[in-house]
Protein backbone atom coordinates (compact mmCIF):
# COMPACT_ATOMS: atom_id res chain seq x y z
CA UNK A 1 0.00 0.00 0.00
CA UNK A 2 1.43 3.15 -0.71
CA UNK A 3 1.53 6.06 1.59
CA UNK A 4 0.39 9.92 0.90
CA UNK A 5 4.24 10.95 0.33
CA UNK A 6 4.66 8.03 -2.35
CA UNK A 7 1.61 9.30 -4.14
CA UNK A 8 2.46 12.92 -4.04
CA UNK A 9 5.75 12.11 -5.54
CA UNK A 10 4.45 9.79 -8.02
CA UNK A 11 2.12 12.39 -9.08
CA UNK A 12 5.24 15.25 -9.48
CA UNK A 13 6.98 12.81 -11.68
CA UNK A 14 4.04 11.81 -13.56
CA UNK A 15 3.40 15.12 -13.90
CA UNK A 16 6.57 16.09 -15.82
CA UNK A 17 7.07 13.10 -17.56
CA UNK A 18 3.08 14.16 -19.25
CA UNK A 19 5.18 17.73 -20.22
CA UNK A 20 7.75 15.70 -21.83
CA UNK A 21 10.31 16.58 -19.16
CA UNK A 22 13.08 14.46 -17.36
CA UNK A 23 12.31 14.50 -13.39
CA UNK A 24 15.00 16.02 -11.41
CA UNK A 25 15.33 17.11 -7.62
CA UNK A 26 14.45 20.33 -8.18
CA UNK A 27 11.45 19.72 -10.21
CA UNK A 28 9.95 17.41 -8.28
CA UNK A 29 10.62 19.33 -5.31
CA UNK A 30 8.88 22.58 -7.33
CA UNK A 31 6.12 19.87 -8.08
CA UNK A 32 5.03 19.16 -4.54
CA UNK A 33 2.73 20.64 -2.65
CA UNK A 34 4.45 19.50 1.12
CA UNK A 35 8.25 20.20 1.25
CA UNK A 36 10.15 16.79 1.55
CA UNK A 37 13.24 16.62 2.33
CA UNK A 38 16.00 16.01 -0.33
CA UNK A 39 17.29 12.62 0.37
CA UNK A 40 13.79 11.46 -0.21
CA UNK A 41 13.39 13.34 -2.96
CA UNK A 42 16.64 11.73 -4.22
CA UNK A 43 15.58 7.98 -2.87
CA UNK A 44 12.59 8.18 -4.99
CA UNK A 45 13.93 9.19 -8.56
CA UNK A 46 16.58 6.83 -7.89
CA UNK A 47 14.47 4.11 -7.23
CA UNK A 48 12.01 5.55 -10.27
CA UNK A 49 14.78 5.57 -12.61
CA UNK A 50 16.15 1.97 -11.80
CA UNK A 51 12.78 0.09 -11.09
CA UNK A 52 9.80 2.69 -13.16
CA UNK A 53 8.46 2.41 -9.95
CA UNK A 54 8.64 4.54 -6.81
CA UNK A 55 9.38 3.34 -3.12
CA UNK A 56 6.65 2.99 -0.69
CA UNK A 57 7.98 5.95 2.26
CA UNK A 58 6.31 5.68 4.90
CA UNK A 59 4.31 8.66 6.05
CA UNK A 60 5.43 10.49 9.83
CA UNK A 61 2.73 11.62 12.05
CA UNK A 62 1.92 14.49 11.24
CA UNK A 63 -0.58 17.01 13.02
CA UNK A 64 -4.52 17.21 11.53
CA UNK A 65 -4.70 20.49 9.14
CA UNK A 66 -7.63 22.48 9.83
CA UNK A 67 -10.57 22.62 7.51
CA UNK A 68 -9.10 25.61 5.56
CA UNK A 69 -6.05 24.14 4.94
CA UNK A 70 -7.53 21.05 3.79
CA UNK A 71 -9.96 22.63 1.66
CA UNK A 72 -7.12 24.60 -0.27
CA UNK A 73 -4.99 21.06 -0.45
CA UNK A 74 -8.02 19.11 -2.02
CA UNK A 75 -8.77 22.31 -4.49
CA UNK A 76 -5.05 22.27 -5.13
CA UNK A 77 -5.70 18.65 -5.83
CA UNK A 78 -8.49 19.01 -8.03
CA UNK A 79 -6.68 21.78 -10.15
CA UNK A 80 -3.52 19.43 -10.36
CA UNK A 81 -5.95 16.04 -11.82
CA UNK A 82 -7.64 18.77 -13.90
CA UNK A 83 -4.54 19.89 -15.58
CA UNK A 84 -3.89 15.70 -16.27
CA UNK A 85 -6.55 14.83 -16.95
CA UNK A 86 -6.92 17.67 -20.32
CA UNK A 87 -3.52 16.42 -21.03
CA UNK A 88 -4.51 12.79 -21.43
CA UNK A 89 -7.39 13.91 -23.28
CA UNK A 90 -4.99 16.10 -25.71
CA UNK A 91 -2.91 13.12 -26.44
CA UNK A 92 -5.72 10.85 -27.28
CA UNK A 93 -7.26 13.47 -29.52
CA UNK A 94 -3.40 13.58 -31.47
Amino acid sequence: MSSAITDALERAIQSLISEGKEPSVALVKARLREPLPIPVIIQALKSWKQHAQLPDIPQAKAKPLNDQARIAQLESQVAELTERLAALEQRIAS
